[in-house]
């Protein structure tokens, strides 16, 4: 346990953070941990550690880690349905699978117009039951996150499935490498992070927001904000609608106006992130080789 190092920009976020709040490492060894799911009935996290091919689990109530899924499809993204069932992007067999209660497991997607879909990366599931996920190809780019592949689709996309045909429709298709994503508290707006700047020199690093309607089609896509600090990959909103995601030198957190609220640093490139522990206040973060927490005086935006 470490002190806290935040960086404040906007007087709103003192009341954010708790002062006397420490930075928990949790566990480490990781290559790149990713996707942090949190399972409110177990007290548990799941979380990806995508080069090493597995899945480990996190226990709040013992502080014990062990190995979920080995090997996990390369899986990176996760979250949890409203049924309490795990969600995940596999870069390995190029899909979204649930696993159900009984721990078998279901495609939820894997082509697009007939073609093998590149490689998902990260996952959120609306009230309705429909399925939004993102697809760029850092899965096939080469053999460290998945199995090296040329894209069919020939593009990075964001897609929609539908709850009751289970049908895939393309929602977004101007994105360099769309990555992490997540709706607003009402449903009413989707905020899709672009990464990509690893790919081309001046490439996006930004976070787009788009309103969303009935009908689960995407309008007036907007620039949201821009990276300060390395690049955005995975985020997660508060019951305020305010932004907490991953950056360079750590959590960022933004209102909804779009304003930079403050930062806390962490030694980490940090991956994402997730609300967990009975009150929603305990932000789970994934950074690089390890799982870290920290107290909140804010709660995360109810997802189940």
């Amino acid at each position: 346990m470490t002190a806290t190092s935040t960086v404040v920009f906007d007087e709103r976020f003192r009341s954010l953070i708790i002062p006397t709040a420490r930075l928990e490492k949790l566990a480490e060894g990781c290559r790149w941990a990713e996707g942090p799911a949190y399972f409110p009935a177990g007290r548990y996290l799941v979380w990806s550690d995508v080069p090493n091919d597995r899945m480990l689990r996190y226990d709040e109530t013992t502080g014990h880690v062990g190995v979920f899924r080995h090997p996990s499809g390369y899986s990176n993204g996760n979250t949890v349905d409203r049924e309490g069932r795990l969600v995940t992007c596999e870069h390995g067999t190029r899909r979204v699978t649930r696993t159900e209660h009984d721990g078998s497991i279901t495609v939820i997607a894997s082509h697009f117009d007939g073609k093998r879909l590149n490689s998902p990366n990260d996952v959120v599931v609306r009230s309705d039951g429909s399925f939004w996920f993102t697809d760029p190809a850092y899965g096939i780019d080469s053999d460290y996150e998945g199995h090296k592949a040329e894209s069919e689709i020939g593009a990075c996309h964001v897609y929609r499935v539908d709850p009751a045909s289970g049908a895939v429709s393309l929602v977004a298709d101007d994105f360099v490498r769309p990555n992490g994503l997540a709706f607003s508290p009402d449903e009413t707006r989707l905020y899709v992070a672009d990464t990509g700047a690893t790919h081309e020199p001046d490439g996006p690093r930004h976070i787009r927001v788009f309103d969303v309607d009935e009908a689960g089609r995407l309008h007036n896509g907007r620039l949201f904000a821009t990276c300060t600090e390395g690049l955005f990959d995975g985020f997660r909103l508060d019951d305020a609608g305010r932004i907490w995601t991953s950056a360079g030198d750590g959590v960022h957190c933004y209102d909804p106006d779009g304003t930079l609220l403050g930062k806390i640093l962490f030694p980490e490139i940090v991956a994402n992130v997730v609300f967990g522990g009975p009150k929603r206040n305990r932000l789970y973060v994934c950074a690089t080789t390890s799982l870290y927490a920290i107290m909140l005086p804010v709660n995360g935006a109810k997802t189940f």
